[in-house]
């Protein structure tokens, strides 16, 4: 009699699930770097990306500009997921990251915010009024929708009248805590923290994607993550469907 034919059902059971749980013995960690804005469409990624390839993606969140800054310094990033396309095309091109890896993951939408029920009902006329005291904006230096809130402002030729009462952010997500928290009236906010809240009252303006460049939000692959499978496997499933589908639900567009 072989071999084989000695193993009883239980054996062969246990057989089975080893065989199974084998992937998982070759999980990896891949440290990604986010965008702000992307906070809550990514954490809701992540852990897809955990239960269906077994790697785990630690995620650091902060303004495009600061993350940059971070990774020309050494940071030990491997894949970035930033808020423009310069700063992903700037690590291309300074040797930064894999070359041919960028793509656009994400198309983000600007929109101006209150948490209090009927402040304005028009917002571009609201912000013509002048009726209130400060209006939160994220770094137009460091924040890619920082800059489009400044756009928008200049399209509706009231960035030098309301300059005195802008309250700058260093990231976006940092920006919606001065609206939320009442330290200013009103802000500049991405749409997809809008989607993210359970309580939808308030007051909301999606600014017209003409007021503002289009924030084409980028991924690359980092030179340090070049030869993590967890990093590629990142971006992989980035590109696919399950996290396409995270996205639009956040309020963003997809190519």
């Amino acid at each position: 009699m072989r071999i084989t034919e000695r193993l009883t059902k239980p054996a062969i059971a246990a057989l089975a699930s080893l065989l199974l749980l084998a992937p998982a013995a070759h999980a990896e960690e891949v440290l990604v770097a986010v965008a702000a804005n992307f906070t809550d469409a990514m954490r809701d990624i992540a852990r897809e990306f955990e239960k269906e390839t077994g790697h785990k993606a630690v995620v650091s969140f902060a303004s495009t500009g600061k993350l940059y800054a971070q990774i020309e310094n050494g940071a030990p990033f491997e894949v970035f997921l930033a808020a423009d396309s310069q700063r992903p095309e700037k690590a291309e091109a300074e040797g930064l990251a894999v070359p041919g890896s960028r793509f656009t993951y994400a198309k983000g939408k600007l929109a101006l915010w209150s948490p209090t029920q009927g402040l304005f009902t028009g917002g571009e006329e609201f912000l013509k009024t002048g009726t209130f005291s400060h209006v939160a904006i994220a770094n137009p230096k460091t924040a890619p929708y920082g800059l489009a809130a400044r756009q928008a402002l200049i399209h509706m030729s009231l960035w030098n009248t309301l300059s005195p009462w802008l309250v700058h952010g260093d990231t976006i997500a940092q920006t919606f805590q001065f609206v939320a928290s009442g330290n200013a009236e009103l802000g500049f906010v991405a749409l997809s923290q809008l989607k993210a809240l359970p309580d939808k009252t308030g007051s909301s303006w999606e600014i017209p994607e003409s007021y503002y460049e289009p924030i084409t939000q980028q991924a690359v692959l980092l030179k340090k993550g070049e030869t993590n499978p967890a990093a590629r496997a990142f971006i992989d499933f980035l590109k696919g469907g399950t996290a396409q589908d995270i996205t639009v639900s956040y309020g963003y567009g997809v190519e």
